[in-house]
């Protein structure tokens, strides 16, 4: 069976900046300019909410996808049927998306149609709960747990990613690569404190308190967190500021120091050219920013800081969040457990003489 393929190539999605704070940036269009309801409605709700201009972004485009193949005015005809027919149009393109983005499509789809029905996609599949034993007398569950149904939406596997710290000699390759203290500084802030690659691209000059070693970092749902500055990290600082920060009007931190765009801040584009440039003048080939954040995550476990303070110091919202995202290697483990062993054996005096 082949998917239907998009009825609404004429939509678009636009940036368009309004006075009223109460609406949405980016708005869903078709070619004349009018608006499609349903899916701005629901952007406007999450704009309400206070997410990032990042994430209302990303929601648009997937709002767009969906809506360019949905071919009817509203979504009150919605089904699980549609959805699944959905998924099969996703998978037949080329290039195909990852399950990690069909899955974000789908869940949005599904949000937007709570958002504006109150209640789930009709025709999902309906799965009881296994029934406990009777054993040893115990009286069975109640009627209500024995009966009660869950959703069973439908979502595709995702393949567990693993992603390997650097090591101690490819991170001293890397660092060597960098020769202005404003890269100097960037890669500390990532490879020290765990940045995201959007955090430090969004720092302030106000952000700094150098005197109190200490940085201002705002996350992902605009939470906010304070994090020590090393003394290190804090001198590459102070000689950007002084030595190589060009007069600028602007409040970020990082700016371009050459070329047309000297003194503007440094764009998510302009880094990841950064770390083009450096991962193949330093020969390190799988550098980049998650990896950098990844290696302080992996650094911080095997020097013994606990998971809810990591956690604090990444701005995880949840611990396992943090547990998933810290892997030891086997070597770790190891070491580890011939650690434990040899406090084991001290303690209970099963030392050889």
């Amino acid at each position: 069976m082949t998917a239907k393929r998009p009825h609404r190539p004429d939509l678009r999605l636009a940036y368009r900046d309004s006075a009223r704070a109460s609406v949405c940036a980016y708005r869903v269009l078709d070619a004349a300019g009018r608006e499609l309801r349903w899916a701005n409605a629901f952007l406007d709700f999450q704009h309400l909410r206070g997410l990032s201009p990042r994430s209302l972004r990303a929601y648009g485009y997937d709002l767009l996808h969906f809506a360019r193949w949905w071919s009817r005015v509203d979504l009150a005809t919605l089904s699980e049927a549609d959805v699944l027919d959905y998924v099969r149009y996703q998978l037949e393109q080329t290039p195909k998306p990852s399950a990690q983005t069909i899955n974000h499509r789908l869940t949005v789809v599904r949000c937007v149609y709570r958002f504006h029905y109150r209640h789930d996609v009709p025709g999902a599949p309906r799965l009881k709960p296994a029934r406990r034993s009777h054993t040893y007398g115990a009286r069975s569950a109640p009627e209500h747990s024995r009966t009660r149904r869950f959703t069973g939406a439908l979502r595709l596997k995702q393949p567990r990613r693993v992603v390997v710290p650097l090591g101690a000699q490819e991170v001293a390759q890397f660092w060597r690569s960098f020769r202005t203290f404003r890269d100097l500084s960037l890669i500390a802030l990532m490879l020290l404190d765990g940045l995201r690659s959007r955090e430090v691209i969004e720092l302030r000059l106000e952000d700094l308190r150098l005197s109190q070693a200490q940085l201002h970092v705002r996350g992902k749902g605009n939470k906010e967190r304070l994090l020590p500055l090393p003394v290190d990290t804090i001198q590459a600082l102070r000689d950007y500021l002084r030595l190589e920060r060009p007069e600028s009007d602007s409040p970020h931190l990082f700016v371009s120091l050459k070329g047309p765009q000297r003194g503007q801040p440094m764009t998510p584009a302009g880094l990841r050219s950064l770390f083009r440039h450096h991962r193949k003048r330093s020969q390190v080939a799988h550098a980049n920013a998650h990896r950098l954040r990844h290696t302080f995550g992996a650094d911080m476990v095997r020097a013994g800081v606990s998971l809810p303070a990591l956690m604090q110091l990444m701005g995880h919202a949840h611990i396992h969040t943090t547990m998933r995202y810290v892997q030891l290697s086997p070597q770790d483990v190891w070491r580890e457990y011939a650690r434990a062993v040899q406090d084991r054996a001290r303690s209970t005096n099963l030392e050889q003489p």
